[in-house]
């Protein structure tokens, strides 16, 4: 019967349904095309792109480098190093791991559990415990320590003897003396005879005494196997499993993030050098004109108020240089900082200007319901939806029996110098039921708790995903408004620039007011500046256009399998 118990237990343990819900992936609501236009660059000079606004492409090209589309090596390398060497991706990483193990935690609850344990017990009994060698009143039991006197008492038709033996020890104990029985062998029984008896007690003159002392010494093995009858382990399997697919989401995530940052920064250090650059120029530029104005008015053919005018402006434009080298300097310490370096690490390399990366021709957007499967963010949150159903079955399990199978293995002796003797063996194995009748209700507001967290994480889902498409609606409609900005700007600075030289030269003919070279400066230099700031914030919302997309790493052909079950 407890072979075929332990046959039935098996059976149901292959066989059994795991309690708890299945899990489906659920239904996003995701629009079938974008609202906004697709731009479409065409660059005419370095820096200068202009829109021609297109139809959604249907397919997406390579995200997963998408800044090699800028076509600027410096930004290459640093993307390289900091990939290698960024904390926060090192700290995504060790999560992974981390998942991992408690993956395989809960898996190892699938095969019993084997232990060895060795131990050792000196223990004394009390006197007034246990039966008298006396046969009267309540005592330990003695022990005889000098020979005891068996003697044959004849039964029917036997004749009687006398014998002496000699064991080790004997123990007597309770009201009555045990009795011997002497099969038929060396004495002669007579047909219907009863067999003679032995009677076993004290020596003459022996003394009974207490041993309330006993050693105990245990080495041997136990093992203990949970049969997962109701898919309880089965689930939390399947959660752990989901909680790894979700950390190595959070880690693409936190790559997403850091290449763009790497790469916005770096955008953001071109474009203040470059600002820095103009107003250096400009500053070149007033200097002239304060130059000459100053020695017109020397000549007497100007007034001190055109002198100070220039001044003025010229100081103005200087002032904006501390605050350029400032963000400069930021932008190399924050880069430093995501390269795992100390801030001051990239000056040398990075203090001299270079150019603003440059535009690519097109953007790739693909479809809406392809940021299901390229945003590590919404599917991170997918698989954390599938984590809080199987926890639902993991609560689900506590409500039915569980059973196991334990056993244990090894010598059991009082004496160490025995333990090794085979007739020292102890052993048991054995099957076990265990079924919580009366809990107070906490199973079942366990459930109710699981039950939550699973309406919680769909709702974060559901909201990850309405999120992920209004970033994408967001930096395509700034990148696509920040292309018209800058064609206006770009037709305002060669409209400045003319308007500079025109004034100048009127200005030295003496047919122009100085007020007109100083407005044609001033308008020429917020033109310049501001159509840098276009070009970088331009290049920046592309970024932000790609990190949106869920850019910077390889997303694999199919989404996570749903769990079917059993």
């Amino acid at each position: 019967m407890a072979r075929l118990w332990v046959g039935l237990i098996l059976a149901g343990a292959v066989g059994g349904c795991a309690v708890g819900p299945n899990y489906h992936t659920p239904e996003a609501r995701v629009p079938a095309n974008w609202s906004g236009p697709t731009p479409t660059v065409a660059t005419t000079q370095p820096g200068a792109p202009t829109t021609q606004p297109g139809a959604p492409p249907t397919q997406p090209t390579n995200l997963a480098t998408w800044w090699e589309a800028l076509n600027d090596p410096a930004l290459d390398d640093l993307v390289a190093q900091a990939v290698q060497a960024n904390f926060d991706l090192q700290v995504a990483a060790a999560r992974v791991r981390e998942a991992r193990a408690l993956r395989d935690v809960a898996a190892a609850d699938f095969w019993p559990q084997f232990n060895f344990g060795a131990g050792y017990t000196y223990s004394g009994s009390s006197e007034n415990v246990g039966p008298s060698a006396s046969g009267g009143g309540a005592g330990p039991l003695r022990s005889l320590l000098t020979p005891p006197t068996v003697s044959l008492r004849p039964g029917s038709g036997s004749t009687g003897a006398t014998a002496t033996i000699t064991p080790q020890r004997i123990t007597v104990g309770g009201n009555r003396r045990p009795s011997v029985t002497v099969q038929p062998g060396s004495f002669s029984i007579p047909s219907g005879a009863s067999p003679p008896t032995v009677s076993i007690g004290p020596g003459a003159g022996a003394a009974a005494q207490v041993s309330r002392q006993q050693n105990l010494f245990q080495l041997g093995f136990d093992a203990t196997w949970e049969l997962d009858v109701f898919g309880g382990t089965r689930r939390a399997v399947e959660a752990t499993e989901a909680d790894l697919a979700a950390a190595e989401n959070g880690h693409r995530d936190v790559l997403v993030t850091l290449i763009s940052e790497v790469a916005l920064n770096y955008v953001q250090l071109r474009g203040a050098q470059r600002r820095l650059a103009i107003a250096e120029e400009n500053i070149a530029a007033q200097s002239d004109t304060f130059a000459v104005t100053r020695d017109r008015h020397r000549a007497g053919f100007t007034n001190e108020l055109d002198v100070t005018q220039a001044a003025a402006q010229l100081a103005t434009t200087q002032s904006q240089v501390p605050l350029l080298e400032t963000a400069i300097r930021q932008a190399i310490y924050q880069l430093s900082v995501l390269l795992g370096e100390p801030p001051g690490t990239l000056v040398d390399q990075l203090d001299r200007a270079a150019p603003l990366p440059a535009n690519p021709p097109a953007v790739p957007l693909g479809m809406p319901s392809d940021l299901l499967r390229r945003r590590p963010d919404v599917r991170a949150a997918e698989r954390q939806l599938a984590a809080a159903t199987a926890r639902v079955g993991v609560a689900t399990a506590d409500l039915f029996p569980k059973f196991n199978l334990s056993g244990s293995f090894g010598p059991q002796v009082s004496d160490f110098r025995h333990i090794l003797d085979a007739r020292s063996l102890a052993w048991s194995i054995g099957p076990g039921v265990n079924w919580s009748i009366f809990d107070g209700g906490r199973i079942r507001a366990n459930i109710q708790v699981q039950d939550a967290r699973q309406e919680e994480a769909l709702a974060t889902y559901e909201q990850t995903v309405l999120t992920a498409l209004q970033d994408v609606e967001n930096a395509l409609v700034a990148y696509t408004s920040e292309l018209k900005r800058h064609g206006a700007l770009s037709e305002a600075v060669a409209s400045n620039q003319k308007s500079v030289e025109l004034s100048n030269d009127l200005y030295v003919r003496g047919l122009g007011a100085f007020l007109n070279v100083l407005d044609s400066e001033r308008n020429l230099y917020a033109s310049q500046d501001q159509l840098v700031q276009s070009e970088t914030t331009a290049i920046t919302n592309l970024i932000s256009l790609y990190k949106a997309l869920g850019g910077g790493w390889d997303a694999p052909d199919e989404m996570p399998a749903d769990s079917g079950g059993y």
